[in-house]
């Protein structure tokens, strides 16, 4: 059985803690965070906790800081012990940004975490690397035990891959949210657009985002286009229509 401390208590914590908890190969021995009223959750689970970083145990296999990027390096200068397994679940900070005193590592679930929204998490890629060759298996097996999707990435190509999923998720789910916003100005109901939402995801199952493209732009459909950019009275939606528009004509050759 791995033992897990984890140091932090936000959305991607809780879901990794949720996920070890009721797994019979893992078993989380503490949960650190400053705030005791954040450690509640937890407790009520019957695991250990503490506020106090001098008393964070050294008996464990591996300590995931899951906490905000800016703060990786300074807490990890703070942890007592040394020569232990540390790794982070950042997707866009180096693995050296960890203190050199400990082993040094990154255990990033490539998802998009709400509280209270459940996961599914033998679906998840989980992307590992190790400072040294040697702690690559236990991480592996960390891995293996809550995903089906363990993927060996290095610092530069997961720096790659987080842009790319900012792309896809991030900057997608802030189209929905234009997208609702022309739906509320003309009193229509957002619900109205998630099936074509829903089909668009499904596509990408089974043909390269290059073949699923679609609208008015790849049949570079320039009345349609035009109409568009004059309906459109908000001026950051006119300023997004006209760079997607251009990128998608450039991919596809119609500019």
């Amino acid at each position: 059985m791995i033992k897990i401390v984890l140091l932090g208590t936000g959305n991607v914590a809780t879901h990794l803690y949720n996920a070890f908890h009721i797994n019979h190969k893992t078993k989380v021995v503490q949960v650190y965070n400053r705030s005791k009223k954040r450690l509640l959750y937890f407790e009520k689970h019957s695991t250990t906790t503490t506020t106090s970083i001098s008393k964070i145990t050294e008996h464990a296999d591996v300590y995931i800081v899951a906490i905000s990027d800016d703060s990786i390096n300074e807490f990890t200068k703070k942890l007592r012990f040394h020569n232990k397994l540390v790794v982070h679940t950042s997707g866009s900070v180096g693995m050296m940004s960890i203190a050199n005193q400990n082993k040094r590592g990154v255990f990033y679930p490539l998802q998009t975490f709400t509280l209270g929204k459940k996961v599914d998490f033998t679906q998840i890629p989980i992307c590992i690397e190790t400072e040294f060759p040697e702690n690559l298996p236990v991480l592996e097996q960390l891995a293996n035990a809550i995903s089906n999707h363990c993927y060996h990435i290095s610092s530069e190509q997961r720096k790659a891959l987080h842009i790319a999923a900012v792309f896809v998720n991030n900057f997608v789910n802030h189209m929905y949210q234009k997208g609702a916003e022309i739906c509320r100005e003309h009193k229509l109901p957002f619900d109205i657009l998630k099936p074509l939402i829903q089909e668009t995801a499904r596509k990408i199952e089974t043909l390269s985002p290059e073949k699923s493209q679609t609208g008015p732009a790849i049949r570079n459909d320039k009345e349609t286009i035009s109409q568009h950019l004059t309906d459109l009275t908000d001026k950051t939606q006119q300023e997004i229509y006209k760079i997607l528009t251009i990128s998608i004509q450039k991919t596809h050759g119609k500019s």
